[in-house]
């Protein structure tokens, strides 16, 4: 019997009134995997991870998890069953330190607030937070809210996390450290869908690369193989990123 995908995207169709944000968008994610998600703004993007976590409701289309439908389940339920996801404008709480921001995505699984923490300080020590645990939400650069809302999804145990921009707005610094997280998240055998503008980052980390302009899918593949497409470079990229890459 085939093995099921992490995750598969059939036919989804999300419309806002007379707004199209995604066309019967189709795709799949293998277990293991880091895809990224790629396309101007207005794409289609978020509204996609949206759709995927939850948030949204397709008008048509499905949504499965390792062979199981989930497309009408609630973004409190995908996330019990193994999805995670950070957003486009990073969601800490603030008034919070750092522990215990992670400590609340932890008690998802955990009924014990000591067990909870422990698994926190877990996920800390893997993001390279732990030194700054008491540090409250309001305290920490936009890098290390980046990757506090990263540690806060992990703590939730997920099978698979989705990153909505979790690179944007890095120094090239703080960037190879999002970058070596990624791959250390899916080393630890978590799979990884990614929404990035950061091509630099998208060519490093991705094993393959979903395109979308205007709601649409229109290419599919290897890393090179997007960056070299005609139409992704008018719809995207532009010329010079191609120059610089050829």
């Amino acid at each position: 019997m085939n093995k099921e995908p992490c995750l598969r995207v059939q036919g989804v169709t999300k419309h806002f009134g007379g707004l199209t944000a995604n066309d019967n968008v189709d795709f799949a994610v293998e277990e293991g995997e880091i895809v990224s998600i790629i396309g101007p703004n207005g794409a289609g993007k978020s509204t996609l991870f949206n759709c995927i976590t939850g948030f949204y409701k397709p008008n048509r289309g499905k949504i499965f998890f390792f062979g199981k439908e989930i497309t009408r389940y609630r973004a409190d339920r995908v996330c019990k069953i193994g999805i995670a996801r950070t957003f486009q404008v990073v969601q800490v709480i603030s008034d919070m330190t750092v522990l215990e921001n992670v400590t609340t995505g932890a008690l998802l699984h955990y009924t014990k607030v000591g067990r909870a923490r422990e698994k926190a300080e877990e996920v800390l020590t893997f993001s390279g937070l732990m030194e700054k645990k008491h540090f409250l939400g309001t305290e920490l650069t936009i890098a290390d809210k980046k990757k506090l809302e990263v540690s806060m999804a992990l703590a939730t145990q997920p099978r698979l996390l989705m990153l909505d921009e979790s690179m944007a707005g890095l120094t090239v610094v703080e960037l190879r450290g999002m970058i070596d997280l990624i791959k250390s998240i899916r080393k630890n055998g978590v799979t990884v869908v990614v929404v990035e503008h950061v091509m630099e980052a998208v060519m490093e980390i991705s094993d393959r690369v979903v395109v979308l302009n205007s709601g649409k899918k229109i290419m599919e593949g290897t890393p090179t193989d997007v960056v070299t497409n005609p139409e992704v470079i008018q719809a995207y990229l532009g010329d010079k990123y191609h120059a610089v890459c050829k």
